[in-house]
């Protein structure tokens, strides 16, 4: 899919690594369509990548039917909206497995379900997913996050399959630990030496790529990231008791207090 010229919706936007992606995809000449809870930060941001913007807060499905109405024809749909949803269930009240929900994985296919007619009979675009590792890989103090990333990436792959002879593209891009921005920075948490992070600015030039070259998935993650995932995949158990010797659950531990007035 050619960016350049092409209408990008780009839900998510007002942070870091919403940024970064904006950013670079104005560079490739896209028409970027903003949307994020931050007015203060969103109205900024589209004044300097002169583009359209919408503070609407995802949760509530009739604000993702006025986003989807107003938006227009949307070549290239990025999925990056997320709220971190971290913690054991018992910590969670409905209302806040609810958002998690609404946020993580119904606002993303209410969008696709909207959108994605237009590009079919265009016959022409690409659907972009911001899964995670923790899409691939479960771990402690984590299972609705876990939940609504395995649960978008199982909706992007069967998207994709769907789609393979009608001209439209769909990718998952899986990010680990991103430094400077996101959700592991927002937590506080600190990671044990040795353990590689990648930055904002990889996670959309991973997103270009996906698009670009219509992959079905990319991982942002060190090598050794993204061979635990590989073995979780296959071993999981193997995969936690590694995971629990290298600090694995302390981390889940503080990443999960550190998000519990984000739900």
């Amino acid at each position: 899919m050619k960016i350049s010229g092409a209408n990008v919706l780009l839900t998510g936007a007002t942070g870091g690594i919403g940024q970064a992606i904006a950013r670079a995809v104005a560079a490739r000449g896209g028409k970027l369509l903003l949307t994020g809870r931050r007015a203060d930060v969103l109205e900024p941001l589209a004044r300097e990548l002169d583009a359209r913007a919408w503070s609407i807060d995802l949760v509530k499905p009739s604000e993702v039917d006025r986003l989807a109405g107003e938006a227009g024809a949307v070549d290239i749909l990025i999925n990056n909206a997320a709220l971190p949803a971290t913690g054991a269930l018992q910590s969670f009240t409905m209302e806040q497995i609810d958002r998690a929900l609404a946020v993580n994985l119904r606002a993303p296919i209410a969008l696709t379900h909207a959108l994605l007619p237009g590009m079919v009979s265009r016959r022409a675009g690409h659907v972009v997913f911001m899964s995670s590792l923790s899409g691939k890989v479960a771990t402690p103090r984590s299972l609705m996050y876990n939940a609504t990333k395995f649960g978008l990436r199982g909706f992007a792959s069967g998207l994709r399959a769907d789609l393979r002879d009608q001209g439209v593209g769909v990718s998952t891009v899986l990010p680990g630990f991103i430094r400077d921005a996101g959700m592991f920075v927002s937590s506080g948490a600190e990671l044990p030496p040795g353990v590689g992070t990648r930055s904002p600015e990889d996670v959309a030039a991973a997103m270009i790529k996906a698009i670009e070259r219509n992959r079905g998935e990319v991982d942002v993650a060190p090598l050794a990231l993204r061979i635990g995932a590989m073995i979780a995949s296959v071993a999981p158990e193997v995969a936690a008791a590694v995971s629990r010797r290298s600090g694995g659950d302390r981390i889940a531990e503080s990443m999960a207090e550190g998000h519990a007035g984000m739900r």
